[in-house]
């Protein structure tokens, strides 16, 4: 497989980018990486890699994306954190365009495996009304309720994925992530989750000397966070598995926002006074993974702690705010 074609779509983002950066250390030596962003705007870029500044959401772009290709890993959306996909719901629906056109594309260049990276937002709402809701089945995807815009998108995209898969003999594999962060991920802006934002706020309370930071909701909502390593891991395990559901790929390190604060105060060495905006974007009020079914397939599930992986997070944001504040070159 390491002499063949692999594509990646998404690859100027922080998943995308690094994937491309892992199968690069794994000897892959013919990398295929796909992006809208202009190459400047890419979260890292290598040169021994066939960089594509390309819309997907044309299907002559999808064709020229797929084209020799042996695997793909479609992992390109319009997405970004709550108060993103909130508010631009529409956006995030047309990223069905790009897994249509994509998929069609690989069927058209015979590609061997196709991977599709859902969400977590595709499971009912009505199953995450409570802060300690229970973890998370495969199962509880139906009867369909899924987050408004951006859920809906990647749930009717996963059943694209199965039906090409049942029709056309495409392989496809489909994975469900749960809250993927680390460093080379969006941290300003308006895109970024909430353990890039937290991590911002607590450098610029720090280094402004303005001991204070907002929170988004309560601060009780419950979470889990996986480390871009683990996600990087499982992405590929289940990519190369004989899994042909979608299936969660998330931590069960359940944490509230206001636990996640304190973890990167911790690592900070800082201690702040909190104030919470109750009429922001918060999403669900309890979601965590429950990681049964990955277990039973791959003898193993995400395992990276909360609170290691804050800490690379934290060091590498926290470099590349002192670079924005001196106008030096870093990336959105």
């Amino acid at each position: 497989m390491k002499d063949e074609v692999v594509a990646v779509t998404g690859a100027g983002g922080f998943i995308g980018g690094s994937l491309v950066a892992d199968l690069r250390r794994q000897g892959y030596r013919r990398i295929r990486a796909i992006d809208i962003k202009p190459f400047d705007h890419w979260y890292q870029r290598f040169d021994d890699v066939q960089n594509l500044s390309l819309d997907l959401t044309l299907r002559e772009n999808c064709e020229a994306a797929a084209a020799g290709a042996c695997q793909v890993f479609n992992l390109a959306s319009n997405m970004g954190g709550m108060g993103f996909i909130e508010s631009h719901k529409a956006l995030c629906m047309l990223s069905v365009l790009i897994n249509t056109q994509m998929l069609q594309a690989a069927r058209q260049s015979g590609v061997q495996r196709y991977f599709y990276s859902s969400s977590a937002c595709v499971y009912n709402a009505a199953k995450q009304r409570d802060l300690l809701s229970p973890a998370l089945k495969e199962e509880d995807a139906y009867p369909a309720m899924p987050e408004d815009g951006y859920g809906w998108e990647k749930l009717f995209s996963e059943r694209m994925c199965r039906h090409f898969r049942e029709d056309f003999g495409l392989n496809t594999r489909v994975a469900r992530f749960h809250n993927v962060y680390g460093p080379h991920g969006t941290w300003r802006g308006g895109r970024e989750k909430a353990p890039a934002a937290i991590c911002r706020k607590v450098i610029e309370a720090q280094l402004s000397g303005n001991l204070q930071i907002q929170i988004w909701g309560s601060g009780s909502q419950t979470r889990s966070f996986m480390y871009i390593d683990d996600c990087l891991r499982g992405t590929q395990a289940i990519m190369n598995s004989e899994i042909l559901e979608p299936i969660n790929l998330g931590s069960h390190e359940l944490v509230s926002i206001n636990q996640l604060v304190d973890l990167v105060e911790e690592i900070a060495g800082v201690k702040l006074q909190r104030s919470y905006d109750l009429s922001a974007p918060k999403g669900v009020n309890g979601r965590n993974s429950d990681n049964t079914l990955i277990r039973q397939y791959l003898d193993w599930e995400p395992g990276i702690r909360l609170r290691d992986g804050l800490a690379k997070t934290y060091a590498w944001i926290y470099d590349q705010y002192q670079a924005w504040q001196s106008g030096a070159k870093y990336v959105e």
